[in-house]
This record gives structure tokens, C-alpha cells and sequence, in this order.
């Protein structure tokens, strides 16, 4: 059972350093341990796969979204109704 814990962390970690991969913020080292680690694992291989797959949808994807100052705009407004609300 502890061999079956320490597969976990290691996955664990390795999902971890392949999301920090996806952002640009892992550390080359990092990334050589999840490349050892990927040779080994095929659900992580697989976890790694689909993640640089939604990875290119979402750049390429005509997604409109807020901006941070409509947002809280949005959000003052909600939380004035919601008083209101209340009262």
C-alpha cells in the first residue's frame, strides 16, 4: 500500500509540474523529471496529452470575455441589488 502512495505523490507531482509547464513557469529541472517520469507512466502521458491539447484550444478559441473594470463594475452592481434586496 505505501508503493501504491508513493506512485500517487509522484503522479500528483508530476500533473503539478505539467500544469506549471502549460503556464511557462516550470523550472528546467522540473520539466526533465516529468519527461523521466512520462516514460514510466501512461495515465500521466495521457494526462499530459489532453492537457497540451485544451491548452491549444484555448488559444486558439474565439472566446469574448470581460474586462477586469466591467467585472467589478458588474460585481458593484450586484452587490448594491442584493442590499437593496435585503432592505
Amino acid at each position: 500500500m505505501n508503493t501504491q502512495m508513493n506512485i500517487n505523490k509522484a503522479c500528483e507531482k508530476a500533473n503539478h509540474v505539467c500544469d506549471k509547464s502549460q503556464y511557462k513557469e516550470a523550472s528546467l529541472l522540473e520539466k526533465i523529471k516529468l519527461n523521466v517520469h512520462l516514460i514510466f507512466c501512461k495515465a500521466c502521458r495521457k494526462y499530459s496529452s489532453n492537457n497540451q491539447k485544451l491548452t491549444k484550444k484555448m488559444r486558439t478559441a474565439k472566446v469574448d470575455y470581460m474586462h477586469k473594470q466591467e467585472k467589478e463594475v458588474l460585481k458593484q452592481n450586484l452587490t448594491q441589488a442584493i442590499k437593496e434586496q435585503q432592505n
